[in-house]
Parts: structure tokens; sequence; C-alpha cells
């Protein structure tokens, strides 16, 4: 691997952490204001980190 490939890979997980960061906390407060649809906000925090992580390893395999 080049330079830039290692650059472009550190800022790939860098960007796809804070993303996962964002969807579970942003989870918790919404569960934490309206606990009845924890299942519901929990389904759909699931989808969308998978989603995610999906389209970081996808960008990661592609940059190297």
């Amino acid at each position: 691997m080049t330079i830039p490939n290692l650059v472009g890979a550190g800022l790939i997980v860098i960007g796809a952490g804070i993303g996962l960061g964002q969807i579970g906390g942003k989870a918790m407060e919404g569960i934490a204001r309206q606990p009845e649809a924890a299942g519901k906000i929990q389904t759909a925090m699931i989808i969308a980190a998978a989603l995610l992580e999906g389209l970081g390893f996808g960008a990661l395999i592609l940059g190297a």
C-alpha cells in the first residue's frame, strides 16, 4: 500500500467510527426520551450501523 492509500484508509475508519458513535448516541437519546419505542429504535439503529459498516469495509477494500 502506498502512503495516500493508507491515509485514505485511515480517514475511512475515522469517518465510520464517528458515524457509528453518532448513531449509537442518538439512539440512546431517543430511547431515553421514549422508552416504549426502544425496540423500534434499536432495530433501526442496528440496520443503520450495519449499512455504515458495510460501506466502510467496501471503501477500505476498494481503496487498498
